[in-house]
């Protein structure tokens, strides 16, 4: 398929501030880093302060950019632009959009309370050091708007988090690193290939090498065949990095083995950079190829959501339990982004951001659990509820927002999940509704053995959650009731990208998305007693679509 497309929705760029705010929260953890590496080992006491004071300044700078951010502007914001290698068409070009924002601000929030929440037993110089380099990494990844910018961060983030896991971790951490690295790097090899042949045929459409993303997704210089088969080299590397079914099985192991902080991050964020890589350039460089996809995808999707339920119920390790929850979690995700329809994809969007704050909460609390017990078998963990009874109330409510209790984050992004994958793929969306059900078996249960019961004699001592532990946990928690009770700020900001994004599709692929059944965001504000004097009814007819 041929021939430019005219997407000003998508292309068009405004922010209200010229500084330089995305270039920054990039550098700032980069330059932390190297501060971090630099300093003396007679300032161990000082190792954390200084990572600690890096990624707080990010964390405000990210929360400034979303106040700042324009409502119902679809296009790019807060753009920067900077050459880097000219002859090849490669430039650090940053961008934020309704998608990437709270992307960027979930992974601003979790670094700082990640550092905090616990320590390093040994050579915290590096530990901190990494952990700032992986956050630049990541941020970068979000933000950038350059193929091969995209690439570079997207394999940045490997090195890192292997040292974390490989140095810092339990029991078999050099095998789940070397795993995790080895699964991850394959994928994103096919996808620097898949890159590069896009790049390549599309020199003749656009003038020239470019690695621009706007460039090459308005371009659509590939021929349809073609087009299939790059696209299904990225979406191997993105759904390696997801996980998603049956390329899941690096996850629990990296996430066992890992540090507290590294399964933070790991579940927080990185595992978002393939989800996130699912919708910015899978739906947008190859919507033709997406769509074609889409029902394998979906289907994949959904085996995901039941396989992880299922095996989660079977974990003793609880940190393990978490992990395999998570490859249901992503499920859920996957099936809403390639469902096709603005409130499957919003859906999508919005539980990339309900995971990283529910399961990086969870991680959390397991972690703590471990320093005051030495066990993360459920079968050695009693009573704890008695003993701890601010860190059972604390758990208690992230384990309700990850089951998907009405009023707490995680129903808002499953339900709109399934509220329109429902318009393209209603027997799927039933299966997957099942997932629900299955989270909330595996973890009530879960929570049964380890809250509940008589502490041994020798538990009764476990202290409860500290003060500093819980003012570390306190923006997590109130996170998952404000998104719960109150998504609406979110949402008014993802929707005008994702419906530029699905106009985008529609105009290349002749797909037209079903009508939703209920309103979305900015059309609620339309009807009559939301400022819409002459508000209508919708006509709520819409084809199958299966």
């Amino acid at each position: 398929m041929s021939g430019a497309l005219t997407l000003p929705g998508i292309v068009a760029a405004s922010s209200s501030s010229s500084f330089p705010v995305l270039p920054v929260l990039v550098l700032l953890p980069a330059i932390g880093a190297v501060v971090v590496a630099s300093l003396a080992s007679s300032r161990a006491d000082i190792f954390k302060k200084v990572a600690v004071a890096f990624t707080l300044v990010n964390a405000l700078l990210a929360f400034w950019m979303m106040f700042d951010f324009q409502l119902g502007d679809p296009g790019y914001q807060f753009e920067s632009e900077h050459s880097w290698i000219e002859a090849f068409g490669i430039s650090f070009h940053f961008g934020v959009d309704g998608i990437s924002l709270f992307l960027v601000v979930m992974t601003a929030l979790l670094f700082p309370i990640a550092l905090l929440a616990t320590d390093p037993d040994h050579d915290a110089r590096p530990y901190y050091a990494w952990l700032l380099a992986l956050e630049a990494g990541a941020i970068g990844v979000f933000i950038a708007l350059d193929l091969f910018v995209f690439f570079v961060c997207f394999e940045i983030v490997l090195v890192p988090m292997y040292f974390l896991i490989g140095r810092w971790g339990h029991g078999n951490r050099v095998y789940a690193a070397t795993k995790f690295f080895l699964y991850t790097m394959f994928g994103s090899a096919l996808m620097l290939v898949g890159i590069l042949v896009l790049v390549v045929l599309s020199a003749d459409e656009l003038g020239g090498i470019t690695f621009d993303l706007i460039a090459l997704g308005e371009a659509q210089a590939l021929a349809t065949t073609t087009a299939r088969w790059v696209f299904l080299s990225f979406a191997l590397a993105f759904a390696v990095k997801v996980p998603l079914f049956p390329l899941h099985t690096w996850l629990p192991d990296a996430h066992t083995e890992a540090p507290t902080a590294g399964s933070i991050i790991l579940a927080g964020v990185m595992l978002k950079l393939g989800t996130y890589g699912f919708v910015r350039l899978g739906l947008f460089l190859f919507p033709e190829a997406a769509h074609y996809f889409a029902p394998a995808m979906v289907t994949l999707g959904v085996i995901g959501i039941i396989y992880g339920a299922i095996v989660a119920t079977m974990q003793r390790d609880l940190k393990r339990l978490v992990a395999y929850s998570s490859v249901a979690h992503l499920g859920f995700i996957v099936l809403g982004t390639f469902s096709l329809t603005t409130q499957g994809i919003e859906g999508g969007l919005l539980q990339m951001v309900n995971h990283g704050v529910s399961t990086g909460a969870l991680f959390i609390l397991v972690g703590w659990i471990y320093e005051r017990r030495h066990t993360r078998q459920i079968s050695e963990l009693d009573g704890l509820q008695k003993v701890a009874p601010i860190m059972a109330a604390a758990f208690t409510l992230v384990m309700l927002s990850s089951i998907g209790l009405p009023g707490l984050n995680g129903f808002v992004g499953e339900f709109l999940i399934l509220l329109g994958s429902f318009l393209t793929y209603r027997w799927w969306t039933v299966i997957a509704a099942t997932g629900v059900i299955l989270a909330a078996l595996y973890l009530l249960w879960a929570y049964q053995r380890v809250f509940h019961g008589t502490p041994k004699d020798s538990d009764l001592d476990t202290p409860d959650l500290s003060w500093r532990e819980g003012l570390v946990l306190a923006p997590l928690l109130f996170l998952i009731v404000l998104m719960g009770i109150y998504p609406k700020p979110v949402l008014e900001r993802m929707e005008p990208s994702v419906d530029a994004l699905l106009a985008h599709v529609e105009a290349v692929t002749g797909y037209e998305a079903p009508e939703p059944t209920t309103p979305t965001i900015l059309e609620a504000a339309e009807e009559p007693g939301h400022g819409d004097e002459d508000g209508h009814d919708e006509d709520d007819d819409h084809e199958d679509g299966e």
